[in-house]
């Protein structure tokens, strides 16, 4: 299976009483599919994945499995601290016909790297489909070196590597020892265009729910050879890609559908929706962009 061009991490909808909002849920992979899309990841960060039950997030991988019917790939969310459960999810979205699976490094426990490639290598053994891993020490306080990379490439089933450290540095050492034997996925919108730079083959992206278009003709004119207007696509969507962080993920972009008549709903508690002035910034960068706002 070959990873490339734009993924989406698909935000996960709720109604106003916090409940799965299946029908957003459906239309949104509608949206995306529309843009243009290689391939969508239900059950990651962006679609809070901490704060779903293990029902809810079957479920959820389920409705965008049965809306895509396979016109695009699926990268069914099945990351947990716990390696029984990620297994467990892991299967689930294999039964369910996914493509493959996103598995983040186990978050608070802190593996040192053996803990970390043993947690993958159990997963790898219970399964059949392809794996993307998923750095982002950010989130999770521990952070998967260029070294243990190298040792999940003898894997079967470990494919690609979706990389948020934010060291381009780092992510170019994975691909100095690790050649084609891993594909590299950006984690990060804003170093999308720096990260193709070194190796690179596309992105699972946030800024993707609301412009999918763009960022798939970002990696398209690259890995076509046209680096000037994939730069032009970079610039232009880089204040975009940064005020996706303007608060905890995922709600700015949920903010952002909102806004556009795309119906997210709200973010669940711990998180909290966009208020005052970083929702009035939003809104500006959203403007800037030519992105229309309802209302």
């Amino acid at each position: 299976m070959e990873f490339k061009g734009c993924y989406v991490a698909i935000v996960t909808p709720f109604t106003a009483d916090g409940t799965l909002n299946e029908q957003a849920l459906r239309n949104h992979v509608e949206f995306l599919i529309n843009g243009g899309v290689a391939g969508i990841v239900p059950c990651g960060t962006t679609g809070e994945s901490a704060t779903l039950s293990w029902e809810e997030h079957n479920r959820v991988v389920d409705i965008v499995i049965d809306q895509a019917k396979k016109r695009v790939q699926i990268i069914a969310g099945a990351g947990s601290n716990n390696t029984r459960e990620s297994i467990n999810a892991a299967k689930h979205a294999q039964q369910m016909g996914a493509d493959a699976i996103l598995c983040i490094t186990p978050y608070y426990n802190k593996p040192t790297q053996e803990g970390m490639f043993q947690h993958y290598k159990t997963i790898n053994d219970s399964i059949s489909i392809p794996m993307v891993v998923y750095n982002v020490p950010g989130r999770t306080g521990v952070n998967l070196l260029p070294e243990t990379v190298l040792r999940l490439c003898e894997l079967k089933n470990v494919l690609a590597v979706k990389e948020a450290s934010g060291n381009v540095g780092q992510i170019s050492e994975i691909h100095r020892l690790c050649g084609n034997k891993i594909t590299l996925l950006s984690g990060d919108d804003a170093l999308t265009l720096p990260i193709l730079s070194v190796g690179g083959k596309g992105v699972i992206s946030v800024v993707a729910n609301i412009v999918p278009e763009k960022m798939v003709a970002l990696i398209d004119n690259y890995l076509n050879g046209n680096c000037a207007e994939a730069l032009r696509l970079h610039e232009e969507l880089y204040p975009l890609s940064q005020s996706m962080f303007i608060e905890t993920s995922p709600a700015p972009v949920k903010t952002a559908m909102n806004l556009m008549g795309l119906n997210a709903g709200s973010v669940r508690l711990p998180l909290v929706n966009l208020t005052g002035r970083n929702k009035e910034s939003l809104i500006t960068v959203l403007r800037s962009c030519n992105i229309k706002i309802q209302g």
